[in-house]
């Protein structure tokens, strides 16, 4: 069982990767518009190579009906091409999960329903964009898949795979691509039901027209992530437990190495802190065999309902004031800002001219911001059942750099104290064999137990001040 704990909101995570590229806060390529204007005293060379750096994916149209796939006619008919294989079956997945989650939030929500846009490209591709808006539970809710094909700049493949611009580097002419995913974000009216964000995708690049013969590239993407505006523990076990038991259907180095990556991703540097509570994030994934991570992904994604629908049932109803809504809104707030600012899929659908009110869907529909605001931690400890132990809990504001930032390796070194007291030999220079049951050496007096006290109780106790 692995251990969780409340990360710390100010303490910068290590690197496990470079950190996000410059280039994501470049100015986006010139317009088409642009050029034409600029035709008059540009050359006809330099303009063709200016608009060759525009090119994006073609804008969409929308539709009536669904169609059975987004795929190109060659691609969706029966064919033994490993690539459109996945392809297909990818497309085949992400749309059996829309179809899933709808109708878990749905249920959930007891009233709202989805609203469905349909949409497709010329060149082939499009999308379905499902968004629920001022149900009973969700403030706003987004379920979008879609499958595009086009031609995207240098600047937003460069985007995609999170690299920096280097002088060595080649610079490579517009890179031919396939793109197709589902992407969520889950906004719940109640201040004490978190929000939740996925997003899975397959991605392909071919090669560029400038460098015939180049090598196909392909990739997996995406995570689960929560980020609640007021902590239970219970609810952050279990989704990490999903996430975890998901991770360990495959390798057991995965949950460990992409909750890392997850905390290391949603982090705002400008703010010093990171989004929400984390969970599993991975991207450019292509050193496992093909088949294997597209299970992954597969088994990732049918998880989301287990992981998440229990922590809304068990918040929808609980009653809030306007000060806990308040609070919600200052951490909407910092979701706004890492969306906009850092997210690498909200970026690279800006660069492509993608469709904007499926990449904006992310954002909610009600934010705040508030000149000069003290930082507060708002901590919602619940009733929380142990075997024959029932505690109640109360509801605390701790300031975010004085409650986290070093409650843990105080709690680790007295921990330390303590076991060594306990488990060592007298006068021993070594550390014996433990025999002791924990459960029974902390119980209380009154039921038979030895009275010690249990540092992870006694720790949130004084957090909280009940001593």
């Amino acid at each position: 069982m692995p251990t969780y704990s409340i990360i710390s909101a100010r303490s910068p995570p290590p690197l496990l990767f470079p950190p996000p590229s410059p280039s994501l806060l470049k100015p986006p390529p010139p317009t088409l518009s642009f050029l034409r204007r600029a035709a008059v005293t540009a050359s006809p060379h330099r303009l063709s190579l200016t608009v060759r750096s525009a090119v994006a994916i073609e804008k969409e149209t929308p539709e009536n009906e669904r169609p059975e796939t987004f795929l190109r006619e060659s691609e969706s008919s029966s064919s033994s091409s490993s690539a459109s294989s996945v392809r297909a079956r990818f497309e085949r997945m992400i749309r059996e999960a829309q179809d899933e989650v709808c109708a878990a939030i749905e249920a959930a929500d007891g009233g709202g329903r989805f609203r469905e846009d349909v949409w497709s490209r010329p060149g082939g591709g499009g999308g379905i964009s499902r968004v629920l808006q001022d149900g009973g539970v969700w403030e706003k809710a987004g379920v979008n898949v879609s499958v595009v094909y086009g031609v995207m700049p240098p600047d937003a493949y460069r985007a995609a795979k999170g690299v920096k611009d280097r002088a060595d580097d080649a610079k490579p002419g517009p890179v031919p691509f396939f793109a197709a995913g589902i992407s969520s974000v889950l906004h719940p009216k109640n201040p004490f039901a978190p929000t939740l964000h996925f997003n899975y995708r397959y991605f392909e690049t071919d090669a560029p027209k400038d460098s015939p013969g180049a090598p196909r590239q392909w990739w997996f993407g995406g995570g689960t992530d929560l980020t609640p505006a007021y902590i239970f523990e219970e609810d952050v076990k279990h989704f990490h437990t999903v996430q975890k038991q998901a991770c360990d259907k495959f390798d057991p180095s995965f949950y460990p190495r992409f909750k890392k990556w997850c905390d290391d991703y949603f982090y705002i540097k400008h703010r010093g802190e990171r989004r929400g509570l984390g969970g599993i994030f991975f991207d450019d994934l292509n050193d496992y065999d093909q088949e294997m991570l597209l299970a992954f992904s597969t088994e990732c994604t049918k998880s989301v309902v287990s992981a998440y629908i229990p922590l809304i049932e068990r918040r929808k109803n609980m009653p809030f004031t306007e000060d806990h809504k308040a609070w919600q809104q200052l951490r909407r707030g910092r979701y706004v800002e890492f969306n906009l600012v850092y997210d690498r899929g909200t970026t690279f659908g800006l660069k492509t001219g993608g469709r904007i009110e499926s990449i904006l869907v992310s954002l909610p529909l009600t934010s705040r911001w508030e000149y000069n605001h003290e930082g507060f931690l708002a901590v919602q400890e619940c009733i929380v059942g142990t075997h024959h132990l029932q505690r109640s809990g109360v509801m605390v504001k701790l300031d975010f750099q004085k409650a986290y930032d070093q409650v843990d390796w105080v709690f680790l070194r007295i921990d330390k104290i303590r076991r060594r007291f306990l488990w060592s030999r007298a006068g021993a220079a070594t550390q014996g064999v433990h025999l002791v049951c924990w459960n029974f050496v902390c119980e209380r007096k009154a039921r038979g137990g030895l009275g010690i006290l249990d540092l992870d109780d006694l720790n949130r106790a004084l957090l909280s001040k009940w001593l």
